[in-house]
């Protein structure tokens, strides 16, 4: 189809016209930009974790006053935690993922090394706790028994330390980049002796955000008895409240000095910590939504305007011998025009948005990926949009239209 008409015609009618390509520009800009987001959230929110999700409840509980034997407190609640009905496994540990709690260290490589290597999460727990959190062994071996210490024996730093660790997987790849991790040693890390690492784990989500969306998997496991009243416990996902009903009970009757703070399914606690990234989410789909409404809206007043603008032009090509085809098609192929330079514009005002975004929020690079995806999305917007107006225009019968003044 020869466009030049079009084209005169569009001149002729700048300003709606303009109107409507910086809508469309708007809209692409900001849609682009929304899905973007919109599958960091998605994409934070479906991150695995590493250990096993529906068998675990998790309880936190607090002293009162000073307990100089929380050590062997701690060992007497496992154990009578792990004697529950339905428990396959049970462990005093420092902290869960989600649980707004969280353990972290610097690693390095050499002594005395002026900048860290990387930075880790670190899971205490004892002999249990790889069984307990479901964690998956991929590489080397688990801790054996005599390599447990406790932790009023590690508060003294110049003469004892974890012997061993075991790395995820992502912190084992960046500290040995293609060579294993087993056997290797770990510099000024909870002590001024090398640890040895023995055993290299699936990756295991950080209790945090620290390090960024790249480090969202580097945790390690020391061999140490925590004394800090939280307890994991593993048992079978319909066994769940029961297994947490029983356990507080337990507790409760292990000692009368303390209270429980919490006690929640590890599920629970999964919901509760993407809580805010689920509603950012549904609002941004939101914002796509009356955009794509608003821009819809817009696309069909206007072409509804032309038509009753235009219906005495429409009736004189009608006459000339135009089928309906070819007036749909002019309606469509001119909006089609609209809609691109309104993308041209988007598509920059896309980039120029993500870079304040990445300025004032440290958010990633925009994906050129997502340009075509908004694109496309806005042409077949205004083609739909389009097209009632433009069946309108071409049912006009011409006799009709060429005595219309």
């Amino acid at each position: 189809m020869d466009i030049r008409p079009i084209l005169s015609t569009l001149r002729r009618h700048k300003t709606a016209a303009a109107l409507i390509v910086l809508e469309i520009a708007l809209s692409c800009a900001i849609i682009c930009n929304a899905l973007f987001l919109i599958t960091g959230r998605l994409d934070r929110m479906n991150r695995e974790t590493g250990i096993a999700n529906d068998e675990i409840v998790r309880i936190n509980v607090a002293g009162i006053g000073k307990d100089d034997n929380a050590g062997a407190q701690a060992k007497v609640d496992a154990a009578a935690l792990r004697a529950i009905p339905g428990v396959k496994a049970a462990t005093s540990l420092n902290h869960v993922p989600f649980d707004y709690s969280s353990w972290n260290s610097s690693i390095n490589l050499k002594p005395d090394q002026q900048r860290p290597s990387a930075s880790t999460a670190v899971y205490l727990g004892d002999e249990q706790m790889v069984e307990t959190l479901g964690i998956r062994i991929i590489e080397g071996r688990d801790f054996n028994a005599d390599e447990f210490i406790d932790w009023e024996v590690l508060q003294q730093f110049n003469t004892n330390q974890p012997p061993v660790a075991i790395l995820s997987k992502p912190l084992a790849d960046r500290l040995f980049p293609g060579e294993s991790a087993v056997g290797k040693l770990l510099y000024d890390f909870w002590g001024p002796n090398p640890i040895r690492v023995i055993g290299v784990m699936a990756p295991v989500i950080r209790p945090n955000d620290n390090g960024g969306p790249a480090e969202s998997h580097f945790s390690t496991l020391l061999p140490v008895r925590p004394v800090f009243g939280r307890f994991a416990l593993r048992t079978s996902p319909e066994r769940r409240e029961e297994v947490l009903k029983a356990a507080v009970a337990t507790l409760e009757k292990t000692s009368n000095s303390r209270i429980i703070l919490d006690q929640a399914p590890f599920t629970d606690l999964i919901e509760r910590w993407y809580r805010q990234d689920k509603a950012m989410a549904w609002l941004l789909v939101s914002v796509c939504a009356a955009l794509l409404v608003v821009t819809a809206l817009g696309i069909v007043g206007l072409a509804s305007f032309w038509v009753q603008q235009r219906t005495k032009q429409i009736g004189v090509r009608r006459a000339l011998g135009a089928t309906r085809a070819q007036i749909l098609r002019y309606f469509q192929t001119e909006n089609f025009l609209l809609t691109s330079f309104g993308i041209v514009l988007g598509m920059l005002g896309a980039f120029g948005l993500n870079q304040l975004l990445m300025t004032h929020y440290e958010l990633p690079r925009l994906p050129a990926l997502y340009l075509p995806v908004g694109a496309l999305v806005l042409w077949l917007l205004g083609q739909i949009a389009v097209f009632g107006p433009a069946r309108r225009a071409a049912a006009v019968p011409p006799a009709i239209a060429t005595r219309s003044v």
